[in-house]
């Protein structure tokens, strides 16, 4: 029977969301377990830096735990990244913990873009997110079909997957954790954010653009930008900023995919592996470890 270990390296939680998903994992069968700072809160942070990665560093060396479930994002990676271990076993979670997922990478270890504690218990049995995550923690490979977007590029691609959340990647630029680290040179890059200006955005593709990040792909996956309202003195929507930005590149571009600040966010292996078909009659992706 495999243990998860519920941790929360960035901001804090409301507790009755670890006692939900707690819950429901065990329902699945899993031995679930809880960081001893899972629950604590120091400003808007789950503890102290010292305290989290404390967290983090024990789940990794527990040769006990084989799954690790971030109970949120938030913020808080970025002030201790550059201190957690090597990576070696699945960490779940997505936006703050695209830092995770970035190390991991480095590791060699896949990791799993979804849902945390929250969507984890509240979210019906049957809904799409929750069936998905119960086959990717089971091992068990992801297949979505998607209806086409009108900003679609069309395409095939096959390549490891890499990316989350936009603003944690940019943060992450010029540092060991960056997109240019990895020594696959033609990953699959996925974006997603929320709350950002629609100008940010810009500035943040046009730096991926500049410094080569964009022209190295196989493919670019575009999930959900909640809460990023269109601006309209950039005389285009937050979507064709995007496309604008990639136009140039012979790769399969897929908008507004499932994934992200949403209720329905799908699960990703991120550095596992992924089939892309981008075509009229829709898109076929497939992932697995």
């Amino acid at each position: 029977m495999k243990q998860i270990r519920i941790i929360s390296p960035s901001g804090a939680i409301d507790p009755a969301y670890i006692d939900g998903a707690t819950s429901r994992l065990r329902a699945w069968g899993y031995i679930v377990s809880e960081g001893a700072h899972a629950r604590d809160t120091w400003g808007r942070f789950a503890g102290t830096d010292e305290d989290r990665l404390s967290d983090i560093a024990e789940a990794l060396n527990d040769p006990t735990v084989d799954i690790i479930l971030c109970s949120r994002g938030g913020y808080g990676l970025q002030r201790i990244i550059d201190r957690v271990p090597a990576i070696n076993k699945p960490i779940v979670g997505f936006s703050d913990i695209t830092e995770l997922h970035q190390a991991s990478g480095l590791s060699g270890q896949a990791s799993l873009h979804g849902i945390m504690c929250k969507h984890i218990a509240t979210l019906p049995e049957n809904s799409e997110p929750i069936m998905a995550l119960r086959k990717a923690l089971a091992g068990e490979p992801l297949t979505y079909q998607w209806a086409n977007h009108p900003l679609n590029q069309m395409g095939d691609a096959c390549a490891p997957i890499v990316g989350g959340n936009l603003s944690v990647l940019y943060g992450l630029q010029g540092t060991p954790y960056g997109l240019h680290k990895f020594s696959y040179q033609f990953p699959i890059l996925l974006i997603e954010d929320i709350a950002e200006r629609h100008y940010h955005i810009d500035r943040m593709m046009r730096n991926l653009r500049m410094s080569g990040v964009l022209a190295h792909l196989s493919g670019l996956i575009v999930g959900q930008f909640s809460d990023c309202e269109d601006d309209p003195s950039m005389s285009c929507s937050v979507y064709q900023t995007i496309k604008k930005v990639v136009a140039d590149y012979n790769y399969p571009v897929i908008f507004d995919a499932p994934i992200g600040h949403v209720e329905h966010n799908m699960p990703l292996w991120i550095h596992g592996h992924a089939s892309i078909h981008c075509g009229p009659d829709g898109v076929l992706l497939t992932n697995n470890l």
